[in-house]
């Protein structure tokens, strides 16, 4: 195939009227797909329906001499402690055990943050003439959404290959009203990047101006390869305490796409002194998370080790859906020179980038011939994508046949839309 850039305006006009034709032709079948959000599969939610049975008599529910029916352990079960402990490499006493969701423990965070501050905190952050949050672009929108609710002004970090412009942040944190990052190290959201050792050791000696300043570390896909060997991933927690920023870092994790989504047992990590300051302010608004859910998952998810072989499972279903988008771009758009991404070995997702002020074209065609996807600009405090390029492709939940189908889709509206940009139509 010749690239577009190459091609004179006749050879334009008569690629547009054979895509134009092709996109009809798929228009016309009335599909209904949905690649928007980065849900596990039927397949990977019955590979771990054991967890279901794994409480069958009364004598089950104990921790030791603690009953996880009954009230108590603010904190979590010890054992589903030493579990997190264990997939994350820091210490029990520096986790707090939550409930299903551990953006809704971020959220409580950030919330906290706002009515009574940090543990360092001079005053609550409503009490601040402005808050800022850096937030590395592309992104997670679900934390621009939680930073743009309570009012922070969010400003943009590039991402590079090894983590967020670590110049830009430097820089920024000087300002005593920047008080928070969001970075999902390993597998980034959605660019798939594992944050190099010099951009990890570079955020535990941050030097910020605000004394309160955090950085949510949120390790989402820390065992999460589905290509390739297990990537063992630093400690943050240890790194910051050793760079003497011991309460400067908040670590999230959950089990969502390692049992169920919506149903599993998630984290915060974090100093002892953090994990205290929590513990109290989480016993005004409940007594405790749902134990027996942690005490069935500990029990069949057992040690990182048995969970990093469950994970193999996972990686045989996920694999072959990448390697699907993956083919499907290197074949229908690579040689035509209209769209870059990334080919991650993990995580949920393939970062897409298509020709500059074509991404809400290229959502709205996708819609219009029955292929959902993540809105465009969605990667973007407050949706709005300077370059109109980005698109978050989430290829974890359709069936291959499926899947195969949407890319078909996805593939014409790259196409369409980059003719209809350069031949002004």
């Amino acid at each position: 195939m010749t690239p577009y850039s190459c091609m004179t305006t006749q050879e334009l006009e008569e690629q547009y009227a054979a895509v134009l034709a092709h996109y009809e032709h798929l228009k016309a079948q009335g599909l209904n797909l949905n690649m928007a959000r980065g849900k596990p599969a039927e397949e990977q939610l019955n590979l771990v329906s054991g967890i279901l049975t794994m409480l069958q008599k009364p004598e089950d529910c104990f921790d030791g001499s603690i009953d996880a029916r009954n009230y108590g352990q603010l904190a979590g079960l010890p054992c589903a402690q030493a579990y997190w402990a264990d997939v994350l490499g820091c210490k029990p006493s520096q986790v707090f055990v939550g409930g299903a969701a551990s953006l809704n423990m971020m959220c409580d965070v950030v919330a906290r943050a706002f009515s009574h501050g940090l543990l360092h905190s001079p005053r609550p952050w409503c009490k601040e003439e402005k808050v800022k949050f850096l937030c590395p672009v592309p992104g997670y929108d679900r934390h621009f959404q939680i930073g743009e609710f309570y009012g922070a002004e969010l400003i943009p970090i590039p991402m590079t290959p090894t983590g967020p412009d670590m110049d830009m942040v430097e820089q920024y944190v000087k300002d005593p009203q920047v008080k928070m990052i969001w970075v999902v190290p390993k597998y980034s959201n959605p660019d798939g990047i594992i944050f190099s050792q010099e951009t990890i050791q570079r955020f535990a000696n941050l030097k910020p101006a605000a004394p309160d300043f955090a950085i949510i570390w949120d390790n989402a896909y820390s065992i999460h390869e589905f290509e390739g060997d297990y990537v063992p991933f630093p400690d943050i927690i240890s790194m910051c305490e050793e760079a003497g920023n011991p309460d400067m870092v908040f670590e999230f994790a959950s089990t969502s796409k390692i049992t169920f989504a919506g149903g599993g047992i998630c984290c915060m990590a974090a100093s002892e002194a953090n994990i205290q300051y929590f513990t109290d302010i989480f016993g005004i608004q409940m007594i405790s998370y749902d134990k027996v859910n942690q005490l069935r998952h500990v029990r069949f998810l057992k040690d990182k080790a048995h969970t990093l072989e469950i994970m193999k499972g996972h990686a045989a279903i996920m694999a072959p859906k990448f390697k699907v988008v993956s083919d499907y771009l290197n074949r229908e758009i690579a040689p035509l020179g209209i769209a870059h991404w990334n080919d991650p070995k993990g995580g949920y997702f393939v970062s897409l980038f298509a020709m500059p002020g074509t991404a809400k074209r290229v959502w709205q065609l996708c819609k219009e011939a029955g292929v959902t996807l993540t809105g465009a600009g969605a990667t973007y405090p407050y949706r709005k994508d300077p370059d109109d390029s980005n698109l978050r492709i989430a290829p974890s939940m359709p069936p291959v046949p499926e899947l195969e189908k949407a890319m078909e889709v996805l593939c014409c509206s790259l196409k369409l839309s980059a003719l209809e940009k350069l031949l002004n139509k």
